[in-house]
């Protein structure tokens, strides 16, 4: 498969703090990669970074070969990358109708009827949120939030979807029911690049994994070669499972 994503050497930095120190990672078409680390290790400031939306970047980033750095947010939006940002981030006082709609906004040329036909075509992703479809943001679990933050999030008709702590706060059963979800992306098409405490399950879907140290590169590997390590297992897979 082609690298829909790649970075190359990639330092970012928020004033005079660097958080990523050269990181290099590549995302094929088609595939569910993940970033795992301690807290601290820069995996939130890579997502942040590809979306634009970390002004001190250096390096490279690469959409299908073509650098997108020092484009703004929403451009990078309209070329097919959008970001479900860690705390889902619904506005209260909104619908789920009206929340799922906003991740359309960059679109140009979207009327109206097919704007609500496109917000459907979401309940039939998410079912679980068709008898929500009225409910204001706040009335919602953390389950649906993030159902909703993702429903948002496919609006924009991604080809590479940055999703950011989706199991945050989650009851177990409910994770579980969220990385299907993830899987079920992947499976209609979407690449996606998760950002997961939660080792266990983030393994379960991915195709890959890296692992990220102080922002640096630590490790890199299928599923199975990231468990096979023992001291990757014991000093980062094992203790993010625990505590997730």
């Amino acid at each position: 498969m082609a690298d829909l994503l790649e970075l190359r050497g990639l330092h970012a930095r928020y004033g005079a703090g660097e958080v990523l120190k050269g990181l290099d990672l590549r995302v094929a078409d088609g595939e569910i990669v993940t970033l795992l680390g301690a807290n601290g290790a820069g995996k939130s400031t890579t997502l942040r970074a590809i979306s634009g939306l970390v002004p001190n970047v250096s390096g490279a980033i690469l959409l299908d070969g073509a650098s997108i750095v020092g484009r703004k947010p929403e451009a990078i939006v309209r070329l097919g990358i959008s970001h479900v940002p860690e705390g889902r981030r619904i506005f209260p006082g909104l619908t789920v109708r009206e929340n799922i709609a906003l991740g359309a906004s960059n679109r140009t040329g979207v009327g109206r009827r097919a704007l609500a036909r496109e917000v459907e075509e979401m309940f039939g992703l998410f079912p679980d949120l068709e008898r929500l479809k009225d409910a204001l943001g706040w009335t919602l679990s953390g389950g649906q939030l993030q159902m909703v933050a993702v429903a948002r999030g496919l609006m924009a008709r991604p080809r590479l979807l940055l999703l950011d702590e989706p199991s945050l706060g989650l009851a177990p059963r409910i994770v579980q029911q969220v990385f299907r979800m993830v899987a079920d992306i992947r499976a209609r098409g979407t690449t996606v690049l998760l950002v997961e405490q939660n080792a266990h399950v983030a393994l379960s879907v991915a195709d890959r994994g890296y692992v990220l140290e102080t922002g640096r590169l630590l490790t890199s590997g299928r599923p199975d070669e990231l468990w096979g390590n023992p001291q990757v297992r014991a000093a980062y897979l094992g203790g993010l499972a625990e505590t997730a």
